[in-house]
């Protein structure tokens, strides 16, 4: 299951902004959600379980996936030969709702996961409706014809978001081509990967 509930919400309570929008909230109620508002008491966690359990809880909620997810693409990052906060942000960058979301076609991720499952996009020409679908070096990701008409994909918003350089994006196409993995150093994420690896190391 992905993540659920009031995002602006979940953005308050992991001190991040999980999309674009609920920065301005932030900015406004900088402190966790609860009935008292502000209180004098420190959000911050003070044990390192509890810094460890709030690293692992903001990576998930910036790629959207379930604690199922996370966990088998942390083990998938263990066998590999890369160090394993390296390849467990390259795995998760390299899923179709993510690639979709950095290119610029959503203006986030929850939108992007949505946008994957309803079909919009074909992968080296094939319709696809899996975003936790994982891409390759040479895939092509393209909006399919029927799509592009829709008002979601012309908001002229997605144009100001920059790629990352492991994307090579074609926006009068609705084309993205994966030209290498990317390096966690790439990816826009506000989380200590160390501390996700430790946390699923104990």
């Amino acid at each position: 299951m992905n993540l659920r509930g009031p995002k602006a919400k979940i953005s308050r309570r992991l001190g991040i902004a999980v999309t674009q929008k609920v920065q301005k909230i932030l900015d406004r109620r900088a402190y966790p959600p609860g009935q008292h508002g502000p209180t004098t008491r420190n959000p911050e966690p003070k044990s390192v379980y509890g810094k460890q359990l709030r690293e692992k809880q903001r990576l998930r909620a910036q790629y959207n996936v379930s604690e199922k997810q996370l966990r088998g693409y942390f083990q998938k990052a263990a066998r590999s030969t890369q160090p394993t906060g390296e390849a467990l942000v390259a795995t998760l960058e390299s899923r179709l709702d993510a690639v979709i979301y950095r290119a610029g076609f959503a203006r986030s991720v929850f939108a992007a996961r949505q946008y994957a499952a309803h079909g919009h996009f074909e992968v080296n020409g094939r319709r696809v409706s899996i975003p936790s679908m994982m891409l390759r070096p040479g895939d092509v990701v393209q909006l399919r014809q029927k799509s592009r008409e829709c008002a979601t994909f012309q908001d002229p918003r997605l144009e100001q978001q920059t790629p990352p350089e492991h994307l090579l994006v074609d926006r009068p196409e609705f084309k993205v081509t994966v030209q290498r993995k990317p390096s966690a150093s790439e990816a826009p994420i506000v989380c200590n990967i160390s501390m996700v690896v430790e946390f699923y190391s104990r």
